[in-house]
């Protein structure tokens, strides 16, 4: 429960690092940026000024060396193991290799978002953290609560 809160966390604030280049690329992420509908939800709640996307927006091109790699690496990845299931050869010997490199992959893009947005929050206003803080605690409440209703269903019959 701890990694999925921290994930929880960190892909939010990997979002208001971000804001700023889902604002440049204009309505819907077009331009190939990831998660454009939200990042403009983001920076809306937050009212993030001007220079504060542009802030946010450099921080993303700096990180883009870094992070573009990883995320083809992780990309590879997954279409090999799309290949081994689709191919009808998967067996825990030829999965675990690919499996554990797509973790080792996963955590280092997990820990550069997190440093990414940890830069990205230290240029939010005091009162901008106060209602990241709200937005995420409601955020993390649905989560909660989405969880427990499908821990309470029944599993579906064969």
């Amino acid at each position: 429960m701890k990694f999925n809160r921290m994930y929880v966390v960190t892909a939010a604030l990997a979002a208001v690092l971000l804001a700023g280049t889902a604002i440049a690329q204009g309505p819907h992420g077009h331009g190939g940026e990831l998660f454009g509908p939200m990042l403009e939800n983001m920076t809306d709640i937050l009212d993030l000024t001007d220079a504060q996307q542009a802030q946010i927006k450099q921080l993303h091109e700096n990180a883009k060396p870094t992070m573009k790699p990883l995320m083809e690496q992780e990309h590879q990845i997954h279409q090999s193991l799309m290949q081994l299931i689709t191919s009808g050869t998967l067996t825990d010997a030829n999965a675990k290799p690919i499996l554990d490199q797509e973790s080792q992959v996963h955590e280092q893009l997990a820990l550069q978002h997190a440093k990414l947005a940890a830069q990205a929050y230290q240029l939010l206003t005091p009162e901008q953290k106060t209602k990241f803080a709200q937005v995420m605690a409601r955020h993390q409440q649905r989560m909660q609560e989405h969880m427990q209703q499908h821990s309470q269903e029944a599993p579906p019959q064969p």
